[in-house]
């Protein structure tokens, strides 16, 4: 089944963690758009406007989720996507728990109040050569800076994977300018062979980070899961916090902990219902 014979009337709901937004469909495994297709949905003027497709299928093995982002790219992982589906398929059955493949692995979900839900990301990837990185390089503090050798706005960042590949600056600075200047040089750095998302992490306290993050594909948004879980894991690890930590994004507050029993990261956080739309033809 091609894309094109198959996106007409499609219909779908939109969305949205901490303003992150989403349109989430039901397809069949073999069903998917092309990139001009996605990039043409995703058209806050023309199209119907989102951050990334979300398609939900049904598969031998189980309920399968696939992502794409709004430039029209495959990614493997989005962590506020997952609790948005996931929350819709505890509310269509009536249960508490959902559980659900990825390209990224299977994804486990439970609810943790009203419109809230908690994702078991997994445990996440912190070799070179799983986020990846071009060249082996300890990923807790990379070979990379912005600005001036003897004087670098930013440098060292963290490298962590959760699915997808993110570094992650410690830094006070945070403004729009900067975050979007810098994050969009660093998106397509030769270092990263698959591009990666770029946050910006101030840490405010052992259990308070603030973080912006330039998303990969999507650009500066309200909020990214994979980023805030991939900048508590990245904080920890330099023994800038504990681990556990609320992440303050654009969008909202998540709260992330990386246990140390089962060495998961699990997000918890807010999803909301904006409405429902059909995919144009």
């Amino acid at each position: 089944m091609t894309a094109s014979a198959s996106a007409a009337g499609l219909a779908c709901v939109k969305m949205n963690g901490l303003g992150n937004d989403f349109a989430v469909v039901r397809a069949p495994l073999d069903w998917s758009p092309t990139e001009v297709q996605v990039r043409a949905w995703g058209d806050r003027q023309a199209g119907l406007g989102f951050d990334q497709l979300v398609v939900l299928s049904e598969s031998p093995e189980g309920p399968w989720v696939r992502f794409w982002n709004q430039d029209g790219g495959e990614v493997s992982a989005c962590g506020n996507g997952s609790r948005a589906v996931a929350w819709l398929m505890m509310e269509a059955a009536g249960l508490d728990a959902a559980r659900f493949r990825t390209r990224a692995g299977p994804l486990a979900a439970t609810r943790a109040g009203d419109h809230r839900v908690t994702v078991d990301m997994g445990p996440p990837r912190l070799r070179w050569d799983e986020i990846p990185l071009a060249e082996e390089m300890d990923t807790r503090g990379i070979e990379l800076q912005v600005g001036p050798i003897d004087a670098p706005l930013v440098h060292t960042p963290g490298a962590v994977s959760m699915g997808n590949p993110h570094v992650v600056f410690f830094t006070g600075r945070q403004d729009d300018a900067f975050v979007r200047g810098t994050g969009s040089l660093i998106e397509h750095h030769p270092l990263f062979p698959q591009g990666v998302n770029v946050g910006f992490a101030n840490v405010l306290a052992p259990d308070r980070i603030r973080l912006r993050v330039w998303e990969r594909g999507a650009g500066l948004t309200k909020a990214c899961g994979t980023g805030a879980c991939a900048a508590l894991v990245a904080a920890h690890r330099r023994g800038l916090t504990g681990r556990e930590a609320t992440l303050v994004l654009d969008g909202g507050e998540l709260e992330i902990v990386w246990d140390a029993a089962t060495d998961h990261v699990h997000m918890t956080g807010a999803v909301a219902v904006e409405g429902t739309g059909v995919l144009p033809g």
